[in-house]
């Protein structure tokens, strides 16, 4: 069950940004299932999760798949979720190590951090660009997305799960958005270099530049199949095998 709170829209300056305010809610049952007794689980819907947390004793969990799919789709790394186990009190986690099956995207095992809502934390917030910018629409120019994230520091409470930043204000070839321009909601402060750029225009390439850099693409990829080429020519044993990486599994 996920609950949905109207967003926030806020007007500092020319700088317009709407706080996603969501409220969002998961049931989890605890489990007795590990290591690979835990594919009889998947195989019944379920995602094996773990709880834990500063001054929290690690918990085996399982979730429903389609109701985890459901709140997966909504929040970010910086979304509180209600997590209830049973029939206790839910408890503030964040979502963390997201685990997947190679091939179909499955999730295959989760990880929730619960949350002191008393001790601050680091994160990132998403940060979506909205609007139009008159560089791009009127001079055709092209829009640069430098930084999609934002590093954070703040208290859960006053976490919010993404920052939309109007790109109208990209007027000219000139503009630039920074993050010292990012007007971010009380008790939050970010961890990012205030001169660096989220978001700029381009001027779009004339067709000389397009054919110069066609012509570049082309030999690149002439010189890729000779070196291909040479490099086979001289092996002349069987290279060792690659060493496997060490396993890092969770039950």
């Amino acid at each position: 069950m996920a609950q949905c709170l109207l967003p926030r829209l806020i007007n500092r300056g020319h700088n317009w940004l709407i706080y996603r305010m969501e409220s969002l809610a998961l049931s989890a049952a605890q489990r007795t299932l590990t290591g690979k007794q835990t594919d009889r689980l998947r195989r019944q819907g379920l995602v094996p999760a773990v709880l834990y947390g500063h001054g929290v004793k690690n918990e085996l969990l399982q979730v429903e798949s389609g109701t985890l799919q459901k709140v997966l789709r909504r929040a970010g790394s910086s979304s509180l979720v209600d997590l209830q186990i049973g029939h206790n009190t839910p408890v503030k986690v964040l979502i963390q190590g997201i685990q997947r099956h190679p091939t179909v995207s499955a999730v295959t095992h989760i990880d929730f951090f619960q949350v002191r809502m008393t001790e601050k934390l680091q994160t990132d917030i998403e940060l979506h660009l909205v609007g139009e910018s008159p560089a791009v629409k009127e001079q055709s120019g092209i829009l640069i997305r430098t930084l999609d994230k934002l590093k954070i520091e703040c208290l859960p409470a006053d976490l919010v799960p993404s920052l939309d930043v109007d790109i109208s204000q990209l007027k000219t070839f000139a503009d630039r958005i920074h993050v010292r321009d990012l007007v971010l909601p009380s008790g939050i402060v970010t961890l990012d270099k205030p001169d660096e750029v989220v978001a700029s225009v381009t001027p779009p390439r004339s067709e000389a530049e397009l054919e110069a850099l066609k012509g570049v693409v082309e030999e690149d990829v002439t010189a890729v199949g000779v070196v291909e080429k040479e490099n086979k020519e001289e092996e002349t044993e069987e290279p060792p095998p690659a060493e496997a990486p060490n396993p890092k599994s969770k039950e």
